[in-house]
């Protein structure tokens, strides 16, 4: 397994539905996240070994960015080409990704995402998958 860089993310349309959150990649391809997001106060510890993606809209949800957190295993090439971005952090390192939002991975297991929404200006939401399932979280004001 190599070890994959940072890439910065590109602004893609997004839908709030009521099925979940539906992303368009520059490349025509969509996915969905499904299910309606569980609230988290301003901050979201994930369980260790999941996949992280963090989507911060605009206040309408109509567009947004997108990063996957320690992702290891999508080449470069592909999140170019879908816009998706990528931050990689070591062990007890934090990163904000967006204006108003900090990743971090206290442990190097697992990933703390805090969002300061008056300055993020927008949505965010969170979605954690494995193997065996995924959440979505927004992440909302206490």
């Amino acid at each position: 397994m190599s070890i994959r860089s940072d890439v910065a993310p590109s602004t893609l349309p997004v839908e709030l539905l009521e099925e979940g959150v539906q992303v368009e990649y520059l490349d025509g391809r969509t996915t969905l996240y499904r299910g309606v997001p569980r609230k988290a106060e301003e901050t979201l510890t994930t369980a260790p070994g999941k996949e992280v993606h963090v989507l911060v809209t605009n206040p309408e949800g109509t567009e947004g960015v997108m990063m996957y957190v320690n992702d290891r295993k999508t080449h470069d090439d592909i999140l170019e080409s879908t816009g998706v971005g990528r931050i990689v952090l070591d062990g007890g390192e934090a990163e904000e990704i967006f204006p108003g939002v900090t990743v971090a991975t206290p442990d190097g297991m697992r990933c703390r995402i805090q969002a300061d929404l008056d300055v993020a200006r927008g949505r965010v939401f969170v979605f954690v998958e494995d193997d065996w399932g995924e959440e979505s979280y927004e992440l909302v004001e206490k």
